[in-house]
């Protein structure tokens, strides 16, 4: 099993991570942001879908609001008839956690790559030595330098980038979480809302900085795709004090 995670998926992300590295002058950081690119590249048809399906529940949610006031009392009846919404709008409510769980492998291999290509030890190079391809581009490129931008990438623990990532994730889900009018299960959505991006930032604590690195990338094209697809910041609004003041005038 472990032979087939490294043929399959561990090898290759290590040896096209290591091309990319030298093809970009030796800037492993660099190589790790244009490697973000092309997975989000490989990846789009499902965002796309993700997206859209987003867009489709923004859509949906006075519908929604409507049954959870119906059928507020009687959570098996508000469940079927959700369900009969959703099949009606051609809609999945799961639809969007395909795109994180296929990027889990790709997470963990990533990790692997930034730990073996950075080797310092004789253990570590013997390991990545056996990992490498026969290509030019690869053994050209070893060693490499974990140094980018003043940050160590081997290295975990970088508070910018913890920031980064928790704050590129909680805008994520705040552009896709509507309001919901239970108030507990608004009180769960809001816990939700702040745990997942603590989480993500204490990670980033743990893991090395390339990884995090990884993460804060992925993460701000995730937003940027987002809004161009579904036309706007979804349920993450910005009020400007000119409008608070004209609200509080009247």
């Amino acid at each position: 099993m472990a032979n087939a995670w490294y043929l399959i998926i561990g090898n290759p992300v290590l040896n096209v991570l290591i091309a990319l590295s030298h093809l970009l002058g030796g800037e492993f950081g660099w190589a790790i942001i244009v490697l973000t690119i092309i997975i989000r590249l490989i990846s789009w048809p499902l965002t796309k879908r993700q997206l859209k399906s987003t867009k489709a529940m923004q859509e949906m949610q006075p519908k929604i609001q409507e049954l959870q006031k119906k059928y507020g009392k009687n959570q098996q009846k508000l469940q079927q008839e959700m369900m009969r919404l959703y099949k009606e709008a051609g809609v999945n409510p799961l639809g969007c956690l395909w795109p994180m769980l296929i990027q889990f492998p790709i997470w963990i291999a990533l990790y692997q790559a930034i730990m073996r290509a950075l080797a310092t030890t004789p253990e570590n190079l013997l390991d990545l030595a056996q990992r490498l391809y026969s290509w030019d581009v690869v053994s050209q490129a070893i060693p490499l330098s974990s140094y980018f931008l003043g940050l160590d990438l081997a290295s975990p623990g970088n508070i910018i980038l913890a920031i980064l990532v928790g704050g590129t994730m909680w805008v994520q889900q705040k552009m896709t979480q509507a309001p919901a009018v239970d108030p507990r299960q608004e009180s769960t959505s809001r816990m939700m809302l702040l745990m997942m991006p603590l989480m993500f930032g204490f990670l980033t604590f743990m893991f090395p900085s390339g990884l995090a690195l990884y993460w804060a990338v992925s993460n701000i094209i995730g937003i940027v795709t987002q809004y161009f697809v579904t036309g706007g910041w979804g349920y993450l609004k910005f009020s400007s004090p000119f409008q608070r003041t004209s609200v509080k005038g009247r």
